[in-house]
Order: C-alpha cells, then structure tokens, then sequence
C-alpha cells in the first residue's frame, strides 16, 4: 500500500509539472479571461522545435520548446486566443505562423511565454519568412543573420519557433526573451550563431 502511495504521488508530482498541467489559481484564471485564453494542445512538430528567442538578431538558437517547457519549476499550461483556433492548419487554416502561450502558474505571480508556432515551415522557408519581415523593417543587419541561421541549419539546428514575448502578471518584461533565458532561467543554448557552432550539453 505504501509502495503504491508513493507512485501515486510520483505521477501527480509529474503531471503538476509537466507542459499539459493545468494552471489553477485565481490569478491564471482571471489573466487567462482578461486576454481570452483558452486550453489548447500544441502540434507535436512545434514541440519538438528549437526556437530562437529575439526577433532580428538572436545569439543562439535554444533546444526543442518541449523541453523548455519541461524545464518550469511551476505548473503549466499550454493556452491559445480562443477566436484564433479556426485559423490553425490542423482546423483547415493557412496561416504560416501562430501564436500561442505557455502559462507557468508559480505562487507569486503568472509567466506568460509567448511563442510563434512557425513549425509548419521547413527551416528554409522559416528563414526565408524572417528576411521578409525583416526586410519590412529596414532591418540592415539582417544579412549576416540570415548567413548564421542558414549555417545552423544544415548543422542540424535548424528553427521552427520562437519566443517573442515574457510577461509576468500581465505586464511585458523589458529585457529580451533571449536575456532573460540567458541570465535569469540559466537555459543552455544549443547552438552559438556568432560563434557558428553547435555547444556541447
């Protein structure tokens, strides 16, 4: 019986943490109905993306969203705007790319990760879609980053997402998703673009 009781409380310790746990205090309900979030359950080929964390030019490329997703110390959920659902290729829609959150319920406050699904493109496609907004934006650096990320790419390292924006209790943080990965959360890169290398675990 003790035996059992152990492995009782094993699985509800996992599935608090893990990425389709759901978020239950009243301040993850009340955000989640201020921005019209609802439950969702992302497409394996996003989860198992690696993702960029900064917008035009990022320094590293971090591993699959999925194990980012593992590595929240709070419980989490995955969350999407309810009207933007229909739109999904899986409901018959073409968009290229979507958005959708990952909630981190912790005690003193709510974390939205905010991610681009880009995984329906082929890396190519992916950076080929980046130099067009960038372009939009004059962005004239966006040559040499193109050159790295199409260098990663047939490292093995290519992208299908990326994290566009962290809030916390609602509010967007200053600092770059890439920053804040960086030297807050201590989340290892996979792959250095400056350097065009791929690191070691």
């Amino acid at each position: 019986m003790k035996r059992l009781a152990l492995m009782f409380l094993g699985f509800a310790l996992l599935w608090g943490h893990g990425p389709e746990a759901r978020a239950e205090s009243q301040k993850a309900k009340e955000l989640r109905q201020t921005n019209g979030l609802t439950a969702f359950t992302p497409a394996g080929k996003f989860l198992e993306s690696n993702f960029v964390a900064e917008e035009m030019t990022p320094n590293v490329i971090f591993g699959t969203v999925k194990s980012f997703a593992a590595s929240r110390k709070c419980p989490t959920a995955w969350l999407i705007e309810a009207d933007q659902k229909d739109r999904l290729p899986s409901k018959g829609g073409k968009d290229e790319e979507f958005t959708v959150y990952l909630e981190e319920d912790c005690p003193n406050q709510v974390v939205y990760y905010v991610f681009i699904d880009q995984s329906n493109l082929t890396p190519k496609q992916w950076i080929e879609w980046r130099e067009k907004f960038a372009r939009s934006k004059a962005e004239p650096q966006y040559g040499d980053t193109k050159s790295k990320l199409d260098q990663a790419c047939t490292e093995g390292c290519g992208v299908g997402a990326e994290l566009r924006f962290i809030q916390k209790n609602g509010e967007l943080q200053g600092k770059t998703p890439e920053a804040v990965l960086l030297q807050e959360l201590k989340i290892a890169p996979i792959y250095d673009l400056n350097k065009r290398m791929k690191l070691s675990k």
